[in-house]
């Protein structure tokens, strides 16, 4: 059977409420995990410039950019090493973290044809972040001339600790719009999936496309109203006829 748009429109209004039921439950719950159950997650960043020194003095010398820009992505690789982050462990022994746990929360990124490398951390304590990712930059900046006998690196920006910092996630109204439009689209297909299995005749119009018979006789359904009122009637009804009973009945003396 080929469906046209109104009959889709239909279907979606016959299943209005199941649908509506899918999206608020969907996002009800959404919230509550949001809210109460996840983790809130801080992120802080600190900036590292690669910049030979040396070139300073006679301006700015291509071939020591080039050879600075070579460099990052293996600046980046030694960040995420346990040379850096073991003694970044040790010296704060207070935050109970490992240099491989360390790995796991940090990380480095550049942009393109850029001298700068960022470090940022994640993790649920802010000052956890800000402490990682500064002593982290810190040690790099002392290691890196003894590992690679090079002195081009500085901290161009350090991680400030927030008074009130936001959480970078969850983001308990992005998950709930998103939990929305999944609802929208599950409720949706619940509605067409009903319609598909539901084979049951409804109406004259469905025996003569399915059945190809004709319709002889139509009874309507009644609801508990008409009842009520088809009660209310034969009450009056019955009410009357015994009052004039009643009334046959009477006989008058003088």
């Amino acid at each position: 059977m080929e469906l046209e748009l109104r009959d889709y429109v239909e279907i979606i209004k016959k299943r209005l409420k199941l649908i509506g039921a899918i999206v608020i439950i969907l996002a009800l719950v959404t919230a509550v995990v949001s809210y109460f159950f996840i983790k809130p997650e801080y992120e802080s960043e600190t900036m590292l410039i690669v910049n030979n020194n040396s070139g300073v003095a006679s301006g700015l010398d291509l071939n020591s950019v080039n050879l600075d820009l070579r460099l990052i992505d293996t600046y980046k690789q030694i960040i995420k090493t346990t040379a850096i982050t073991d003694k970044v462990a040790d010296l704060n022994p207070d935050l109970q973290l490992t240099g491989e746990q360390i790995i796991q929360l940090i990380t480095v990124s550049s942009a393109n044809n850029t001298q700068v490398l960022k470090i940022s951390a994640r993790h649920h304590d802010h000052a956890t972040t800000v402490k990682i990712v500064n002593d982290v930059a810190a040690v790099f900046v002392q290691e890196i001339p003894k590992i690679m006998t090079v002195n081009n690196v500085s901290i161009l920006n350090e991680a400030k600790l927030s008074v009130d910092p936001s959480p970078v996630q969850p983001n308990p109204m992005l998950n709930i719009a998103i939990s929305i439009v999944i609802g929208l689209m599950l409720g949706v297909g619940i509605a067409f999936l009903l319609e598909y299995l539901d084979d049951t005749i409804k109406d004259p119009q469905d025996v003569a496309q399915y059945l190809d018979l004709p319709v002889l006789v139509s009874i309507p359904r009644l609801t508990a109203d008409d009842f009520k009122v088809g009660a209310a009637k034969t009450l009056s009804r019955a009410t009357r006829t015994n009052r004039a009973e009643a009334s046959k009945n009477v006989t008058f003396t003088e």
